[in-house]
């Protein structure tokens, strides 16, 4: 009887890896040739965004809040006349923060101020305006400009065109391994995209060289926009 029941055994694991041979096998990915294709498209950018904004000091909160309020009052209306829309036009940053002495070791240091600050974004939807509204925001009383960001508001369209010619590139580097390699290439088995350049780029601006020339220089120059796509092609 024992001899039966460990034959037994032996046919049933048998037929069990019998059974599960076929599963294993479909597991060894297919023969393919995987390559990176990259596209670039280069274009000025047609907007821009300028945060600014000021600072006020006082010796209680209420003096410091009402004359940056009367500042940032002069600076709204600044933008206005110059035909900037209320909609580009975004509140930011606001604050308002006590200012305390050096601090002493027998006990908390004194609030000897309050320090008001006030930032909007201003976006512009002609880029060639940048450095006249810059200008009219420091002549305005603006204490604090941040900087620009330039923007290329279509780059959504331009990236669907680096991508189709970022396979393109893929399939040019496939096809050589593959002619080097004596195979003839397949369809894709898959595709994948990688990081994007991001389609805007920031430019600091500081106050003391705004106050060294007049107009600002602004130089806006050109975005790169980038595709990344990693694409595995079968091998017939």
């Amino acid at each position: 009887m024992a001899v039966k029941h460990r034959a037994a055994i032996a046919a049933a694991v048998l037929a069990g890896t019998l059974l599960t041979a076929p599963a294993v096998a479909q597991t060894v990915p297919p023969p393919m040739i995987s390559v990176t294709g990259q596209a670039e498209i280069s274009v000025p950018p047609d907007q821009a965004q300028i945060e600014a904004g000021a600072t006020s000091e006082a010796k209680n909160a209420r003096d410091a809040s009402e004359a940056n309020n009367a500042t940032m009052g002069k600076l709204l209306l600044a933008l206005k006349a110059a035909n900037i829309d209320e909609k580009d036009i975004q509140t930011s940053r606001l604050s308002l923060q006590a200012e305390s002495a050096p601090s002493h070791p027998s006990g908390p240091p004194p609030i000897i101020g309050y320090r008001a600050s006030n930032h909007v974004t201003v976006r512009l939807r002609d880029v060639t305006k940048a450095a006249s509204t810059i200008d009219l925001l420091v002549g305005a009383g603006a204490t604090d400009i941040g900087g620009i960001n330039f923007i290329v508001s279509n780059a959504s369209k331009l990236l669907d065109e680096a991508r189709s010619e970022a396979i393109a590139d893929a399939r040019r580097k496939a096809e050589i391994y593959a002619n080097a390699a004596g195979v003839t290439l397949g369809a894709p088995l898959s595709i994948s995209e990688g990081g994007n350049l991001l389609p805007y780029r920031r430019m600091a601006v500081g106050m003391a060289a705004m106050a060294a020339a007049s107009p600002v220089p602004v130089a806006q120059g050109e975005e790169t926009l980038q595709v990344t796509v990693n694409v595995s092609w079968a091998i017939k």
